[in-house]
């Protein structure tokens, strides 16, 4: 009894917290604007290893760009590819440089040794398995030009098939970005995506760039994230705009995906937001809870209706946040939904304990 009251009381908790993400993605506002001629400059980093297979679609992609080809130049940091990358003509400028490491952290040492050879003030971060929309530079500079800000952070989405594994991590990632757009909603931001990330050279020097957590091997967007809003939260904004989601490819084995989660995962417990470490929690709690829940009852502990009544609870809520996510992200149906939501919880209950204690591979190294 004591055991159900527990537990019920744990998915009414999380309940409650995704509850809150879905009312901050609403507060957010989707900003479309277009109408002012482009004059910010950038400069747009590129970690990579190994993809000279990603590199050429990310680059074709940057050549359609509605903007301005003087305004924007692009930097590919090699971190000690097998071969080298050549890159072909273009008409913007493009380096490839090698990246100098000197951290446990091969991504911050790259954007770092990259920082030493911009020539504007705004850079913006992506990853070379990336397609930029054609609208992705003039819609940040539209909103660059204004409001007062100095880090900008938008929307990543999968071009996935309607397999399950591929389906499941677009319904995934739809609650994350749902999370990290609900988080800014309600003033509480504090994750972000590499991916699509921008921010002053300068401000960047101001936070003394990642200097305190680059022992930790992954974490280059939202450590420095949490370090800005804690310094600077009117600096740090979301850009929730259509013309601004970066499309990147999804994983094509469980394996891969199991470990690109344990990566992500394993940034919690030095997360500088202390939101972000509750709700870290409390994802964990009510998705183990499920998982217990669902255990006893099969031992004989629990009744069928509690089963019932915390899965739909939990269900609806989550259903809800991916749904708008969803739409805004894609517009595609959600396929495999339910039984995505049934299988979610022991991925992610896998995912959470295998970070605390495992070691996870990643561009041929381990961590």
């Amino acid at each position: 009894m004591l055991f159900s009251i527990i537990v019920s009381l744990i998915i009414l908790l999380y309940c409650l917290a995704i509850l809150a993400l879905i009312y901050g993605f609403k507060k957010v506002t989707t900003i479309n604007y277009l109408g002012l001629k482009p004059k910010t400059k950038f400069s747009i980093i590129v970690p990579f290893r190994n993809e000279a297979e990603n590199l050429p679609v990310l680059l074709e992609s940057l050549s359609k760009l509605n903007y301005p080809m003087e305004l924007f130049e692009v930097i590919l940091v090699d971190d000690e590819s097998k071969e080298e990358y050549k890159v072909p003509s273009f008409k913007f400028q493009v380096s490839v440089i090698k990246n100098i490491r000197v951290t446990n952290s091969p991504k911050k040492d790259a954007i770092v040794t990259a920082m030493q050879i911009v020539n504007s003030n705004w850079v913006i971060t992506t990853d070379a398995d990336c397609i930029v929309p054609e609208n992705w530079l003039l819609t940040m500079d539209n909103y660059i030009q204004l409001h007062d800000v100095a880090m900008l952070s938008g929307a990543v989405t999968y071009a996935c098939t309607n397999s399950f594994l591929h389906q499941f991590q677009q319904l995934d990632l739809a609650s994350l970005q749902g999370a990290t757009i609900g988080s800014f909603g309600i003033n509480k931001g504090f994750m972000c995506n590499g991916a699509n990330f921008a921010y002053t050279k300068s401000f960047f020097q101001e936070l003394n760039g990642f200097e305190g957590n680059d022992k930790i091997a992954s974490g280059d967007d939202v450590f420095l994230l949490q370090k800005a809003i804690a310094k600077s939260p009117e600096k740090v904004h979301y850009l929730k705009s259509e013309n601004n989601i970066i499309i990147t490819k999804p994983m094509n084995d469980w394996r891969s995906l199991f470990y690109q989660r344990v990566r992500w995962a394993s940034k919690t417990g030095s997360y500088q937001s202390s939101f972000g470490k509750g709700l870290g929690l409390m994802v964990f709690a009510g998705n183990l809870s499920w998982v217990l829940i669902l255990g006893s009852w099969f031992l004989g502990l629990t009744t069928f209706q509690d089963i019932i009544l915390a899965s739909t609870l939990k269900f609806t809520v989550d259903t809800f946040l991916i749904y708008k996510t969803n739409h805004f992200l894609s517009k595609r149906k959600m396929r495999h939904l339910i039984l995505s939501s049934l299988f979610y919880p022991f991925f992610s209950t896998s995912v959470a304990l295998f970070s605390l204690f495992g070691k996870y591979e990643w561009k041929g190294r381990k961590f």
